[in-house]
């Protein structure tokens, strides 16, 4: 692999401006795609073979759909302290504001909740809501439409009362996400010219990563015309990009400039930096792919779309690194030094960099102090993990005050209940549904947790019919989870047969899936991984202190999280104003996602430190001599990492919220802790066993990322010399 690549550099390093042009026509290509052909994104998450979702389609054929395949907003009113919504003056506004609703472009129909009979209206007066229903669907749905609901709603707030929006119809904001976006950039910006000391070279390297952004992202959005991807898949696609694209393109840079610091022209550098850096950039981009199409073994069609999605992304940041990244790099040539640096001679090396007095005196500390280093991390460790073994999970996202359509749902839930925004509905279908369903009201009645049984509702020909059980708890407690459970254990084995269904019962559906689906998916991941470094290290302990530093950085993640967003610690810090469940898409996502950055740093940190063990040097001097050369370029990839992360939690949604958290708060503890001090610390415990390959598996391919395969390194000079390029 190293020699491939080492041409691809070279062939870089020749024809630049091929290498650039080609992957600006891929650019334009891939938004004028994206701008013909992509589709709507969906905010719904199903899952086929469940009991839910089958139901949500039997209802749909019995009843004809509801008008479920058309767009709704609640619109929910609430008077001033001290006034009821049945004085003349707010009865009145709220008459009005019916009649604009009900007057808007594409409105078939709007509500009043005061008449004829209040039945949209709290037992105390102060709130109601009108039910908005348009001709088309949400996706159908213009701007202008949008707009038009947005400005009645803030209409009616001029006459004290407050009004607020939910429902599918009701426009969810993006500026969160692309102020999350530049946060991002320009952290990372920042990052990149302090570690570079030199801003041109910083500007390329964000420009390379942006390319591949805007190429995958642009690519997934061609993607939704063809098929169902959930809102969070192009964010999702866009953090990953962003974080490895930098990342990437900082390692082969990194490695250019140290090449030419030992004399080498550019030529080579160029081509040695993509033969060697590259080489790892690959593995570590295929630890991420895995992880991510790993996703597939879940069963659940939108995960294994967010992990191909994603791994998309990855694959084009790999491709960006190996060759745009070294075709621009050919062009700055010595530029990408510092200025001090960029007049010394070819041909002699530079004087050993100054940076590395702080990284010397770290790893010198930790080999010295292994034992010491080794037990106080895994402690921490493990203290931050404890938390994990109370997670919980939901797909009902907590509503926040941030949004309309958060405030909506706290009104309603405080006015109505709890459970009035999560309703659970029980489908009879079959001959005789009707009396069954009146049958089993007083039963499901007297259920825990059950605030309201509606009266049944037949079909036209009898032969099905529909219960709304409104739960006491929100959608996203355990005592909703519970309550499905009770339903569908007290109806079961009952004739006609009965589904409990809605939005609410398939989110405990999906979050039982995904739960369940979680260790078979790490086992898969760390499997894989596990046996991709053994071809890449020929040894078994160093992968194996690898993926065990994994498992501790994963549980202090999510025990992290599980402390902040579940039990509601340092909440207001963390803008947190209901804290609750995580999201039931985080740990699995998290998994995938933190596994494979990690492996980033695994694979550059010790290929480093094999490399000088390859040339000779005993084992902790080996792990000393990588870890100076390494460790600069690590600290300053998971510094922009944890920027792009943490950039998208101000503002995020509640789906990207903790998964935003969960990945900086990884990032941190893997690269600082777990790679900084645990696997130095343990691999010099192991001493010269660190590289140790039974006999029987040295049959094994060997995968080079380290350029051992590119001594001498001098064919780039051959087959291009310096003076053909300037």
């Amino acid at each position: 692999m190293a020699r491939l690549l080492f041409r691809v550099g070279a062939a870089a390093y020749r024809r630049p401006a091929l290498f650039i042009l080609t992957w600006l026509v891929v650019l334009i290509g891939a938004g004028v795609g994206a701008g013909q052909l992509s589709g709507p994104t969906v905010n719904t998450f199903s899952l086929p073979g469940q009991e839910s979702v089958e139901a949500m389609d039997l209802i749909e054929r019995e009843f004809g759909g509801g008008g479920g395949g058309t767009a709704t907003a609640r619109i929910v009113v609430k008077a001033q302290e001290g006034q009821t919504l049945t004085t003349g003056a707010n009865t009145a506004a709220v008459s009005d504001l019916v009649t604009r609703l009900g007057g808007l472009d594409g409105v078939a129909s709007a509500t009043n909740p005061l008449q004829p009979t209040p039945t949209a209206l709290s037992p105390d007066l102060t709130t109601a809501y009108s039910t908005v229903t348009y001709e088309v669907s949400s996706f159908d749905l213009t701007k202008a439409q949008h707009d038009a609901l947005s400005d009645a709603v803030a209409g009616a707030r001029s006459g004290g009362l407050t009004v607020e929006a939910s429902g599918d119809a009701v426009q969810v904001g993006g500026g969160g996400a692309h102020s999350a976006e530049l946060i991002g950039v320009l952290a990372a910006l920042v990052v990149l010219v302090v570690t570079y000391g030199a801003l041109t070279i910083a500007g390329m390297n964000l420009l390379t990563a942006l390319v591949g952004v805007g190429v995958g992202v642009c690519g997934i959005q061609i993607a939704t015309g063809f098929v169902d991807l959930t809102s969070s898949t192009p964010l999702l696609a866009t953090m990953l990009g962003l974080a490895v694209g930098i990342d990437y393109a900082l390692f082969i840079v990194s490695r250019f400039r140290h090449e030419l610091r030992r004399g080498h022209d550019v030529g080579t550098a160029v081509a040695t930096s993509v033969g060697t850096a590259g080489a790892a950039v690959v593995t570590a981009g295929l630890t991420v792919v895995i992880a991510l199409v790993g996703l597939f073994v879940t069963g659940i069609p939108f995960l294994t779309q967010m992990g191909v999605a994603g791994a998309f992304t990855v694959v084009i940041a790999v491709l960006i690194a190996t060759t745009l990244v070294p075709a621009v790099l050919a062009l700055l040539g010595r530029r990408a030094l510092p200025r001090g640096e960029r007049a010394a001679p070819t041909g002699e090396p530079a004087p050993a960099h100054r940076d590395r007095g702080f990284f010397r005196g770290w790893v010198d500390g930790v080999t010295r102090r292994r034992v010491v280093a080794l037990v106080l991390t895994t402690a921490a460790l493990g203290a931050l993990s404890i938390p994990l073994f109370s997670l919980r999970t939901t797909l009902a996202a907590t509503p926040t005050g941030s949004t309309t359509q958060g405030r909506a749902e706290l009104m309603l839930a405080d006015a109505f209940g709890a459970g009035f925004t999560g309703p659970l509905t029980v489908f009879f279908d079959g001959a005789g549904a009707p009396r069954a369903a009146a049958d089993a009201k007083a039963s499901l009645a007297a259920l825990p947790d059950v605030a309201v049984v509606t009266d049944p509702v037949p079909n036209a020909d009898g032969t099905a019919a529909l219960l709304t059980v409104i739960p006491g708890s929100g959608p996203a407690s355990a005592a909703t989870e519970r309550l499905v459970d009770d339903i569908r254990d007290r109806l079961r084995g009952e004739d006609p047969r009965a589904y409990v269904t809605g939005q609410t019962a398939v989110g405990v559906d999906v979050a039982a899936t995904v739960n369940a689906a979680l260790p078979g998916y790490l086992a898969l991941v760390v499997g894989l991984a596990f046996v991709l470094l053994v071809l890449v290290f020929r040894s078994l302990l160093v992968p194996l202190v690898g993926v065990l530093g994994f498992l501790l950085t994963i549980g202090s993640a999510l025990g992290s999280s599980v402390a902040i967003f579940q039990w509601g610690w340092f909440s207001d810090l963390f803008g947190i104003d209901d804290p609750g469940p995580l999201i039931s898409l985080t740990p699995i996502l998290v998994v995938g996602i933190l596994f494979g950055l990690a492996m980033d740093y695994q694979v550059f940190l010790v290929s480093r430190m094999h490399e000088a063990h390859g040339d000779g040097e005993p084992n902790t001097a080996a792990i000393r001599t990588g870890f100076r050369q390494a460790a600069p370029v690590v600290v300053a990839a998971a510094a922009i990492m944890f920027a792009v992360f943490a950039g998208f939690f101000p503002g995020a949604d509640a789906t990207m919220m903790s998964i935003a958290f969960a990945l900086a708060a990884g990032i941190l503890v893997d690269a600082f802790v777990v790679r900084m001090v645990l696997v130095p610390a343990a691999m010099a415990l192991l001493g010269e066993r660190a590289w140790w390959l039974p006999r029987r598996l040295r049959w094994l391919p060997r995968l080079d990322v380290e350029g051992a395969t590119l001594q001498p390194r001098e064919p780039a000079r051959e087959e291009r010399s310096t003076a053909d390029v300037r």
